[in-house]
């Protein structure tokens, strides 16, 4: 049995179309038999498609869209991967600024698979031990990460695991990291952008 241990905290789960399901599911189900209030959060209005692998997945509510989303209202965010999600994310600038306000506060993000992409772009990583699903890993690299390959890293409030299979442990150390909260500790900030990935449309 699950303590309550993020009882009155709120959490945002952001995602675009083609987020890997499980990756949106598990997590979501675990923050709330922790106590935790989820919201999930995208740049469409009312819904978003979710995906296994490169087949369709169901269909999800949208609770807050990303236009109406405050990040101050938030105590910790975690970016689902999937394809073709993270790549549309991270050429949304409202996406971008959302991630980037909620690591500027302090709040702790949990990112799995290819995730990480969007955190290229809102400059989190440089300077940061994290993993990702491999393919992501040069990416990380020239974007200043320290990429190590294990099922779950954890550096300064930042959260990020490989593969689905990793989801366990992502999500208990996602749990832990949550309840703490706020990091004070200094987050250095990538001060030049890397070049956004290729664009892909999920139909």
């Amino acid at each position: 049995m699950m303590s309550r241990i993020l009882q009155g905290k709120k959490i945002a789960i952001l995602v675009a179309d083609g987020f890997e399901q499980i990756e949106l599911t598990e997590p979501r189900d675990t923050l709330i038999k922790a106590g935790a209030a989820v919201d999930i959060v995208s740049p469409n209005k009312s819904k978003v498609q979710g995906a296994h692998h490169d087949e369709k997945g169901d269909v999800f509510e949208v609770t807050v869209p990303l236009a109406a989303a405050d990040p101050s209202e938030y105590d910790g965010l975690v970016l689902p991967g999937g394809v073709f999600n993270p790549d549309s994310l991270r050429q949304d600038s409202r996406a971008v600024e959302f991630v980037r306000a909620m690591w500027e506060a302090g709040k702790p993000i949990a990112a799995i698979c290819h995730g990480p992409w969007t955190l290229i772009d809102a400059g989190v990583v440089r300077g940061r031990n994290v993993t990702s699903y491999p393919s992501l890993r040069t990416d990380l690299q020239n974007a200043g990460a320290n990429w190590i390959d294990q099922e779950v890293v954890t550096d300064g409030g930042l959260v990020t695991s490989r593969t689905p299979d990793d989801l366990p442990a992502f999500c208990a150390k996602m749990i832990e990291e949550f309840a703490e909260g706020i990091h004070k500790g200094p987050r250095r900030m990538s001060q030049e952008q890397p070049p956004t990935g290729y664009f892909s449309q999920w139909e």
